[in-house]
């Protein structure tokens, strides 16, 4: 269906049709479903990640006109639509740009970005480092398909070398993005991936991403039955072999009966191995608080092809001061010594009159 079929007739928006509730108001799932029609395909991982944030947001308790769902465009961008709160539906890999001037000018709102691997890592990916290594307080879900599915079926930054798609007939030339691992490197502050299928888990992410202070980043992976059915398969299996689950300050334990985990090599890589095969003081002990990301990044280096040691959770949270809490203190600073008045600029001297 053509994306314009969206668009509320005459003009009224679900923004202005919205029933503002007070604090302590009591919102429940009901009250952050919108009355749009969920147009997704059958069986989209889209549903599963929809009713998880819906079911989400309540906890929050913030009232819905001061939460915003902004997003850029994909097959995931319409989720605005479908969530009874104000939000934009923004345009191709801006939405970064777009919720950091809000979170920055805004800093009441709750302002959380709806992106896919396409719309964030290919024409978005400017936008999407600068958010997180500026540390803007907006928490950023991307769902990776490994596929463009809203343009139908052609490779996707994300899709593995060699997937032969619509636009790669003969296989993709192309090495693969990791998003987790891009996240880290632009030194973002709060990193992590879940699962769509799995509503617990990426709930409980979720609230982590909600009560940090800053960027927050997280990569879910989500099914498209039509053009990249079962991408995701291995790890939705019944106690998945190769699912990583990360928890601060546990041993990484995982596979039957928890019988591997991880140590380290002569590089500081992780390497993957039987648990009983090393004393215990060598295993590594999950600490999402490391200020230095390599570690984090070590982790989401495991991810291969085959999905044998995938890790999930929470990778990275680290307290570092959010771009619009600096901004704020610059602007009160300035004022108190009487800067930043916009009559003192018009008249200053890099101004001149012309005659």
């Amino acid at each position: 269906m053509d994306e314009k079929e969206e668009v509320i007739p005459n003009g009224s928006s679900r923004l202005r049709s919205l029933q503002l509730v007070p604090h302590g108001g009591g919102l429940t799932t009901k009250d952050f479903k919108s009355d749009q029609e969920v147009r997704w395909c059958p069986g989209c991982g889209d549903y599963a990640i929809l009713a998880a944030f819906q079911s989400f947001l309540p906890e929050l308790e913030v009232p819905r006109e001061n939460v915003v769902v902004i997003s850029g465009i994909g097959c995931s961008s319409r989720l605005p639509y479908y969530v009874n709160s104000y939000g934009f539906h923004s345009i191709h890999g801006r939405a970064p740009a777009i919720a950091s001037g809000l979170a920055s000018s805004r800093q009441d709102l709750s302002v959380w970005m709806i992106t896919g691997d396409g719309d964030a890592l290919s024409i978005g990916g400017n936008h999407l480092i600068h958010a997180l290594r500026r540390n803007v307080n907006i928490k950023i879900l991307l769902f990776n398909t490994r596929i463009y599915g809203l343009t139908k079926g052609q490779y996707s930054p994300t899709s593995e070398q060699g997937k032969v798609t619509k636009s790669t007939p003969f296989g993709s030339l192309d090495q693969p993005f990791n998003p987790v691992s891009l996240a880290l490197g632009a030194e973002a502050s709060f990193v992590a991936r879940s699962v769509d299928s799995d509503r617990k888990h990426l709930q409980s992410v979720m609230r982590a991403a909600a009560d940090h202070e800053g960027a927050a980043f997280i990569e879910i992976f989500q099914n498209c039955p039509i053009f990249n059915d079962d991408a995701f398969a291995p790890l939705k299996e019944p106690a998945a072999p190769g699912l990583i689950r990360l928890e601060h300050g546990s041993p990484v334990l995982y596979g039957p009966d928890k019988s591997m985990g991880l140590t380290y090599g002569p590089y500081g890589e992780l390497v993957p191995v039987e648990a009983a095969s090393v004393p215990a003081s060598e295993l590594v002990v999950h600490d999402a608080t490391r200020q230095d990301p390599a570690y984090a990044f070590a982790l989401s280096r495991l991810d291969s092809g085959d999905f044998s040691h995938t890790p999930i959770g929470i990778f990275r949270s680290v307290d570092r001061p959010s771009y619009d809490n600096l901004m704020a203190d610059q602007i009160t600073a300035a004022r108190a010594g009487g800067e930043g008045s916009l009559t003192t600029l018009l008249a200053g001297n890099d101004t001149w009159e012309v005659r």
